[in-house]
C-alpha cells in the first residue's frame, strides 16, 4: 500500500464521514470498517459523557464507530447514527 497522505482513509475497507456545525461548535465523525476491526480507547477526564465505550476494548470487533461532541447534541448525533446503522442491517 502506497501511503501518500498517511490518513486513516489510506487503509483498505475503512470509510470516514464527518459533519460540523460551526454555529453550535459541534460535529460528528463516523468510521465504517467494512470487514470489522479491533479498536482501543483511551478515555480521560473527570466526567466524560461516553456511550458504549466498553465496545471499543480490544476484545471486541466493531464495524461502525460514531464520535460526536457538543454535550446534548452529541446524543442526537449518536441516535441518528444508530437509526442509519439499523436501516443498513
Amino acid at each position: 500500500m502506497e501511503n501518500k497522505k498517511r490518513s486513516i482513509t489510506d487503509v483498505e475497507n475503512i470509510l470516514v464521514g464527518q459533519v460540523s456545525d460551526s454555529k453550535a461548535l459541534t460535529g460528528c465523525t463516523v468510521i465504517l470498517c467494512e470487514e470489522g476491526a479491533v479498536c482501543g480507547v483511551d478515555q480521560r477526564g473527570g466526567a466524560p459523557g461516553t456511550r458504549e465505550t466498553d465496545l471499543l476494548r480490544p476484545m471486541h470487533m466493531v464495524e461502525k464507530v460514531c464520535r460526536a461532541g457538543g454535550q446534548g447534541i452529541a446524543h442526537r448525533f449518536w441516535f441518528g447514527c444508530c437509526q442509519w446503522s439499523d436501516a443498513l442491517s
